[in-house]
């Protein structure tokens, strides 16, 4: 009886773990198709006019550096993480590759060298945690890699969040993003809890309460006869 007992804890914990990943997973593709109306206009207008591509080669070092992360070669049991940080690598080198084609020269160019300096540090992060570190060191020299890259990305909800404060409006922060980075940090704060990963659960954890001030700052300032315009993302023409 008790080993049936600790058999069901195991499942239950294994379930809620794995529930926690998946839903992770699907509030994250939420927030990778969201730029898909900004590249159709760039496909339709045949220009990526003032927009930078700069936010999508920060977002592929970071799902690079978190899907090697995920790899059970360095942490063994978090397959999930994997899967959403390479669905994720898939979009923003789509995107990039949207603007390259797009973009003018000097863009282009910039574009270019941006991109091959990202393969170029995923193949050094990769090179040095396979030859000079072993099991578990390896799994945190690139945890600790993931944690910093995560954070670096925590840049544009602050700027956001003071977007909002300073303009006393939610004009630029569309509610469904907000909603889906809460939910999609929640999810993997739990899950990283589920498998006592800090390198999951506390970078996540900051995303969490960062997605809890844009949702309290959401409904603060929120009008009822406004909607939030969709920044850069539809032609007038």
């Amino acid at each position: 009886m008790e080993i049936s007992g600790a058999g069901g804890l195991v499942s239950t914990h294994s379930i809620c773990s794995n529930a926690a990943g998946i839903a992770g997973n699907l509030c994250a593709f939420v927030l990778f198709v969201s730029p898909i109306p900004t590249f159709r206009r760039i496909i339709r207008n045949k220009s990526t006019e003032q927009f930078s591509g700069l936010p999508y080669i920060y977002a592929l070092l970071n799902c690079l550096i978190c899907l090697w992360y995920g790899t059970p070669i360095v942490s063994p049991g978090i397959i999930l993480v994997f899967t959403v940080n390479s669905v994720g690598a898939v979009f923003q080198l789509a995107y990039i590759l949207i603007f390259i084609v797009y973009a003018e020269r000097t863009k282009k160019l910039k574009m270019l060298g941006l991109l091959f300096g990202v393969f170029a540090a995923f193949v050094a992060v990769v090179s040095i945690s396979i030859c000079l570190f072993q099991p578990p060191n390896r799994q945190t020299f690139v945890g600790y890699l993931s944690v910093i890259s995560l954070i670096s990305m925590f840049a544009s909800p602050l700027f956001i969040i003071n977007l909002v404060i300073r303009t006393s409006s939610v004009e630029y922060m569309p509610f469904y993003l907000s909603l889906a980075t809460f939910l999609m940090s929640l999810s993997f704060f739990a899950y990283g809890m589920f498998k006592q990963d800090p390198f999951i659960s506390v970078p996540n954890g900051i995303g969490e309460v960062l997605g809890i001030i844009q949702l309290v700052l959401y409904w603060r300032y929120s009008r009822p006869n406004e909607e939030p315009t969709r920044p850069l993302l539809e032609s007038n023409a």
